[in-house]
């Protein structure tokens, strides 16, 4: 096949002045291609025509017209599936290997004469007119503190001229996760843009209704710093595509940089958050002189942030002596049983306030339809009405730590259900009067001694509580490998060449009944031999369980030299200095298998 580079080769040869016959031997043409090349202006691949004809029958000539009327009717149905189709209505006319010409049919005839896809259309950003934020998980990074798995999220903001970037940590997406991220962004950023993207979340929009776009709070956000809010469609992220590609460029950049860190355990959650930041203000660096551009647009911050926490006032306390918050369920003291009282609801807790005063400071639950019970709050009551526990709605929030649980669990196994429910709410009781720390230390000594569990002998614990032995820490230390060089002076279990003669005796089986007289005569023989064995350099032979034979056939028990210490422990130090008498006897039958026994020279102490 002529190409391109061998034409215009032809071409200047010829314009050197050589001959037709000597530029074709020159250029590896024939005289005639050559001429005709000469005479056409035009280069092989100009010269080409496309191919619009078929090499081959269409296996799906005859049942296009089905299938075309499937995709007008049907334009989502996929090739994969009208190819099945086809196969199911004619088994054996369509083979796999017909599959793939299939759909790059179909593939054309969506390119000519399927519906409209949807365009995308690139945005030119400005300076200082649009930040974009998002919630992020994070917790495939795999991030530890204090050995605990740490599940979190990160909001992330950036702004879309210069793409500096912000995050904080939060582990839902409430509003006040979401105003405190674009608070400390905004002070960050050094001024405020002129609009914030965000998504269709709920902190923030309402999606059921037409009237209002944003909720009151966030509209109240915006407002006090003066900002234009806009969000995205309803599973459109490609609308806030500028912060939604950086989440995955952010979580990369984290992961790269646990690896090169080398663990991914932190002590506390201010060191970890310290190292994000750390990896957040490297990559800003690299966008000063765009930033700089940006921030001269911004518009400036207000005097101070706004307060981010929710107050709810006015919620009364249940007979149960809980409220309900969110829809989830927390536990207050029972003494407000009936009184209300007001919440101050923050992105990681929440504050009671009852008339002013503050009464417990509480986590807030991240989820929905949960329950946080302390058994503190009721266990007054608890105590004087035992039998309520066994079908208390809330008792799996009843056991504090697991020990508490494995006590309840041999309660029942030794006690009836109501003495077990009497005793553990007696055990709950002494844990809210005393410490909790103290009975769980107590009840650890009782499970872990097999002891009976008795409100006494806890109460005796608790208060001997020095004197409880400590909790086992159990510490593996990593083996030096040179502790193993004293294998390998030991026996290597090497099967020996059996073709090969070694010195050694065949051992003949011996039977149950042998003479013990007889084998004490030659018990001498038996030694000599073992000796004259031990003293040959690496020999080898098949030691088996049976016994040797001596020269009338009579067995004798084999032996394997080895040295001991003076405590009876193989000593590996010894081990080359070993004498012949220094055996160990091998039970009748006993199977030794096939053992290499190196040698025992001076030479081989190295």
């Amino acid at each position: 096949m002529i190409k391109d580079g061998q034409v215009r080769e032809l071409r200047r040869q010829l314009t050197l002045g050589r001959s037709l016959a000597a530029s074709a031997r020159m250029t590896g043409m024939t005289e005639k291609t050559a001429r005709d090349y000469r005479d056409d202006g035009r280069v092989p691949s100009q010269r080409k025509r496309p191919r619009n004809y078929r090499t081959r029958v269409d296996p799906f000539a005859g049942i296009w017209a089905d299938v075309r009327r499937k995709l007008e009717s049907e334009p989502a149905l996929k090739a994969k599936t009208l190819f099945e189709w086809l196969q199911q209505a004619d088994p054996g006319q369509f083979p796999d290997s017909t599959r793939r010409t299939f759909e790059r049919r179909v593939a054309l005839w969506r390119s000519l004469h399927g519906p409209d896809k949807v365009v995308y259309f690139g945005q030119i950003h400005h300076p200082g007119r649009l930040a974009a934020s998002d919630f992020t998980v994070c917790n495939d990074l795999g991030v530890t503190i204090a050995r605990a798995r740490f599940e979190h999220i990160l909001f992330h903001c950036v702004l879309t001229y210069s793409n500096v970037e912000s995050i904080s940590l939060c582990f839902s997406e409430s509003f006040e996760a979401l105003s405190h991220g674009i608070q400390k962004a905004f002070w960050e950023f050094g001024g405020v843009p002129q609009r914030h993207r965000t998504d269709s979340l709920s902190a923030a929009v309402r999606n059921h209704t037409d009237r209002r776009v944003f909720t009151d709070r966030y509209a109240a956000l915006l407002d006090h710093y003066r900002c234009e809010g806009e969000c995205t469609n309803a599973r459109c992220a490609n609308e806030n595509g500028d912060v939604e590609s950086s989440n995955g460029h952010l979580k990369d950049r984290i992961d790269q940089a646990l690896m090169l860190r080398g663990r991914r355990e932190f002590a506390s959650r201010d060191e970890y958050v310290a190292f994000v930041e750390e990896i957040i203000c490297r990559a800003n660096l690299h966008r000063l002189s765009r930033f700089s551009e940006e921030q001269a647009q911004l518009k400036p911050l207000p005097h101070e942030r706004l307060d981010i926490h929710d107050v709810v006032s006015d919620i009364r306390v249940s007979k149960s002596s809980t409220i309900h918050v969110r829809t989830n369920t927390y536990s207050v003291p029972s003494r407000l049983i009936g009184q209300r009282v007001d919440l101050r609801i923050g992105a990681e807790d929440i504050v009671v306030t009852h008339r002013g005063h503050v009464v417990q400071t509480m986590p807030r639950l991240v989820g929905k339809q949960l329950r946080a019970i302390n058994y503190r709050h009721i266990i007054d009551s608890l105590v004087r009405k035992p039998g309520a526990f066994a079908n208390y709605q809330y008792r799996e929030e009843m056991f504090p730590t697991s020990q508490f649980r494995i006590a309840y669990d041999m309660l029942r196994a030794a006690h009836s259900e109501t003495l077990a429910d009497k005793t553990y709410v007696q055990i709950l009781e002494l844990a809210a009067r005393e410490s909790e720390e103290a009975v769980v230390d107590a009840l650890r000594h009782l499970i872990g001694a097999g002891e009976t569990i008795t409100v006494d002998r806890i109460s005796v614990l608790v208060t001997s509580a020095g004197v409880l032995p400590a909790v086992t820490d159990v510490q593996i230390e990593i083996p030096a490998l040179s502790d193993f060089d004293f294998l390998l002076t030991m026996f290597d279990k090497e099967c020996p060449n059996h073709d090969q003669d070694y010195g050694f005796r065949d051992h003949e089986a011996c039977g149950e009944n042998q003479s013990s007289e007889a084998a004490a005569d030659r018990s001498d023989e038996s030694a000599g031999s073992a000796a004259s064995r031990a003293s040959a350099a690496d020999d080898s032979g098949s030691l088996s369980g049976g016994c040797d034979a001596g020269d009338n056939g009579e067995p004798q028990p084999s032996g394997v030299s080895v040295r001991t210490d003076d405590a009876g422990v193989r000593n590996a130090s010894a081990w080359s200095h070993q004498t012949p008498d220094e055996t160990i006897k091998a039970a009748v039958w006993q199977n030794l298998g096939d053992i290499q026994i190196r040698s025992t020279a001076p030479e081989r102490d190295s």
